[in-house]
């Protein structure tokens, strides 16, 4: 650790990282259990409630490119309060909304807020830490993280038979409460402010995109949160409306997929010590595209046929994240609001488009979601292996292991 924190200490800043970094699974896992639920009872249908998903990440990734830079010119820790401040009210919102339009509407600015307080998350671990014990502070948040996941269907499916979905919106502004309670422990951590005005920061943006290796890692590991959010789309009308599970079963199948990809940052940090990283993410790739070729074929026949071909997916997405992320990172050395701003948008955007892709047919969702993770195993695959051993992949990774 570069820079201490003396009020949360050691293990305090990592509970802190990892409370923020839970927002976005939590805010959108914990209603997945109530979604064909809330067709019914606000009188819509599916692609009105899906929209709920997928203008949540559009909005998200949009909001990250206009905070990210504002990190950068006022620090961490104001824009960390000021996303947790929208997030809690637009969170209260949702819980009073009556029809699906003013959801909608509230959804978008609940994930105005969150962008916020997502963006500063990784500009904190980035500002805090370098190298190796950089990598190994990203694999110990994104383990904790995903409890965030496993939790978060169990509780919503709990929530659903005590009350009705509303309570979810209402959960989620208590976690919010409690995170701000938190990060008003935290130190700012941010040593150089951009002295250029608001305008100009936000013109910061392009010079990141003017970094070409930057941009090329960003081509290569934007794919995955594709066939990730594509399943997180499809997974509760698969398991519910397709395979007849109820709420809490299918909760328990989330949990499931969720608790197998929590071992992959585990795994990743284990097996880079003998594997070159190279090879892992190779490894990766191939792994998507084999298994989506099993969803495509054989993932219709059971549930837990179709369980046990999703989860180890998830897991491979979630082990490219780690190395993915940090060579992303070490491209830049100043703009690093503007740097992660970037890189989440690209993941959010692909992730919309994977969500809209996989509902296009609403009676092919399996056969849909095995054509995504095939092609983003085999795109991510072919250009991942025309840059892993370039210079600014090799230099990077090796210093990292120092």
């Amino acid at each position: 650790m570069t820079k201490h924190q003396p009020i949360l200490g050691n293990k305090g800043t990592l509970f802190f990282l990892v409370i923020i970094s839970a927002f976005p699974p939590l805010t959108t896992d914990l209603y997945l259990p109530a979604l064909p639920q809330m067709v019914e009872i606000l009188n819509t249908t599916q692609a009105m409630v899906n929209l709920t998903l997928s203008i949540y990440f559009v909005t998200y990734a949009i909001g990250l490119l206009f905070w990210g830079p504002l990190s950068e010119k006022f620090g961490r820790k104001p824009i960390l309060l000021t996303g947790l401040g929208i997030y809690m009210c637009a969170s209260v919102l949702c819980a009073f909304a009556f029809n699906v339009d003013i959801l909608i509407g509230a959804r978008s600015l609940q994930a105005f807020g969150g962008s916020a307080i997502t963006v500063v998350a990784t500009a904190i671990v980035k500002d805090m830490y370098s190298g190796r014990e950089r990598e190994k502070i990203m694999a110990t948040i994104m383990s904790l993280v995903i409890i965030a996941p496993m939790v978060a269907p169990v509780i919503g499916a709990l929530l659903l038979k005590i009350a009705s979905w509303h309570m979810m919106f209402v959960f989620l502004a208590s976690f919010g409460f409690v995170a701000t309670l938190v990060a008003l422990c935290y130190t700012e951590t941010l040593q150089h402010r951009y002295e250029g005005s608001m305008v100009r920061s936000w013109g910061r943006l392009i010079t990141v995109f003017k970094n070409p290796r930057f941009v090329a890692l960003l081509a290569i590991f934007s794919l995955t949160p594709m066939a990730l959010m594509a399943f997180l789309a499809a997974g509760s009308y698969i398991y519910i409306n397709g395979f007849g599970l109820t709420e809490q079963q299918f909760s328990y199948a989330f949990a499931f997929n969720a608790l197998f990809a929590s071992f992959g940052p585990t795994i990743y940090m284990k097996v880079s010590k003998r594997v070159r990283t190279q090879s892992i993410i190779t490894a990766c790739y191939i792994f998507i595209l084999l298994l989506g070729i099993l969803t495509l074929t054989i993932g219709h026949l059971s549930p837990w046929i179709f369980a046990f071909i999703a989860a180890p997916i998830t897991m491979a997405i979630i082990t490219t994240r780690i190395p993915g992320t940090n060579l992303m990172l070490d491209q830049q050395e100043k703009d690093t609001g503007s740097a992660v701003a970037i890189i989440q948008f690209c993941g959010m955007m692909s992730g919309s488009l994977g969500m809209v892709l996989v509902s296009l047919r609403q009676n092919a969702l399996i056969e849909d979601l095995g054509l995504i993770q095939i092609a983003v195993g085999l795109l991510g695959l072919i250009m991942w292996l025309l840059v892993k051993n370039r210079d600014f992949v090799t230099r990077n990774i090796i210093s990292n292991k120092k």
